[in-house]
């Protein structure tokens, strides 16, 4: 009986040994998220450790740390096989590009049951990196690898909604890929994606999902094939636009159609100018307005006049614009639209509709005398649609905006400046 005891008493401290050391790398792991960004590179080792615990502690302490030292070990991390490791390297190089993204990314959601991973995702999706912020290839391609190849659903949806974020146009095969995953939250995440990277050679990829059961993913889809102006889409998006029971459904087939602007719909957008329905009316309008058949302008004028709905009315004002109306009168549609970025519940809308209005020379150059008796909400709006649709002659305009006595917009008139630059030849 004795023998075996002793045994025991002189194994027990080989056992124990092992778990002592797996416990104080995994706090030293902890402890170096605590020192700041020169502590990044001493993690390397603990990122590889053979101990799943202390691999974790790595990588939350890099998200912690925050900040380019991070990247290369980030980039390393994505390759465990371990889903929460591959979610929290994620959301750790998204962070490292946007900082603070940390705090409201996934991985605060995590929830591990053995090597069962769950994690919540939002519908809040709309951060993406400015235009002239350079995301290295080699986080992109990790990002790509995990959308499509990630050890759990999570972790491929997670990296979906990073390349959108981070505006990976390099990985938009790997997104296309993962839209035949067959998992609505990894499709979902896909398409936002997609519709970031605005890539249009992107769009055929999405048509097959045009008529997906789940409306979701379908709404998505839809909406993703219009924004890429995906041509071949135009066909399937009529027979939805047609056969539509769901009012939500018809809405983005029709406002779709309306981005692609093809003059073969013309009489769809004429039907619908007039509909019951303020959505349908503001996409026929929208529709009408990219056409630009002059022929239309008496119906787009009357509608304009008569129209008291916030949405239909800015949509109305876009197609006078965009047909050629360029007056700045107190009551033109231009005005009435430039009017509108002082309202913070329109002020989305209004400035998408004088971003892609901008993009003709003729309309910038109705608005720079604006800029002039603008309001702060003004400047700070038009800065932001002269950034991202102005051109050569839009420089001088932001180095006003630049130098401006308001700090706030002095501020954004400098990143709005770096965002045109970053855009010229």
């Amino acid at each position: 009986m004795k023998f075996p005891i002793l045994t025991f008493v002189l194994i027990l401290p080989l056992f124990a040994q092992p778990q002592a050391d797996v416990k104080q790398r995994a706090k030293t792991a902890r402890d170096l998220g605590k020192q700041g960004e020169d502590a990044a590179p001493r993690l390397a080792a603990y990122v590889t450790d053979p101990d799943l615990s202390v691999r974790l502690e790595a990588v939350k302490s890099l998200d912690q740390i925050g900040g380019p030292k991070t990247v290369d070990l980030l980039v390393r991390a994505t390759r465990d096989n371990d889903p929460e490791i591959q979610i929290r390297a994620t959301d750790g190089l998204v962070n490292a590009y946007i900082p603070g993204y940390i705090k409201g990314g996934i991985s605060g959601t995590i929830q591990r049951v053995g090597n069962s991973v769950k994690a919540k995702f939002t519908d809040t999706n709309d951060q993406i990196v400015d235009a002239y912020v350079e995301v290295r290839p080699e986080v992109i391609e990790a990002l790509g690898r995990l959308a499509t190849g990630g050890a759990s659903l999570e972790s491929r949806a997670n990296a979906c909604r990073a390349l959108g974020i981070l505006r990976g146009r390099a990985a938009a095969p790997q997104l296309i890929e993962a839209l035949h995953s067959k998992d609505d939250q990894v499709m979902y995440e896909s398409l936002i994606a997609l519709q970031k990277i605005s890539d249009p050679s992107a769009g055929p990829g999405v048509v097959f999902l045009l008529r997906d059961l789940n409306s979701k993913v379908q709404i998505a889809a839809i909406e993703t094939a219009g924004l890429l102006k995906t041509s071949e889409a135009a066909p399937a998006l009529r027979d939805v636009l047609d056969r539509a029971r769901d009012a939500k459904v018809k809405r983005a087939a029709l406002a779709s159609l309306a981005m692609i602007g093809d003059p073969a719909d013309r009489g769809i957008f004429l039907k619908y100018l007039a509909d019951s329905d303020d959505a349908i009316r503001t996409a026929a309008a929208e529709g009408l307005g990219r056409i630009k058949n002059q022929g239309d302008r008496t119906a787009i004028d009357r509608a304009f006049t008569d129209e008291r709905r916030m949405n239909a009315r800015l949509s109305l004002a876009f197609a006078e614009v965009s047909m050629g109306n360029l007056d700045t009168g107190e009551f033109s549609p231009l005005r009435y639209l430039v009017n509108t970025l002082n309202l913070k519940s329109y002020q989305k809308v209004a400035s998408a509709y004088l971003v892609e209005l901008a993009r003709d020379q003729n309309v910038r150059q109705a608005i720079y005398p604006l800029l002039m008796g603008a309001t702060k909400d003004e400047k700070l709006q038009l800065g932001v649609v002269l950034a991202m649709s102005g051109d050569a002659d839009s420089v001088s305009y932001l180095q006003s905006l630049q130098a401006d006595s308001d700090p706030d917009v002095a501020k954004e008139g400098i990143r709005d400046l770096r965002t045109l630059r970053a855009r010229l030849p």
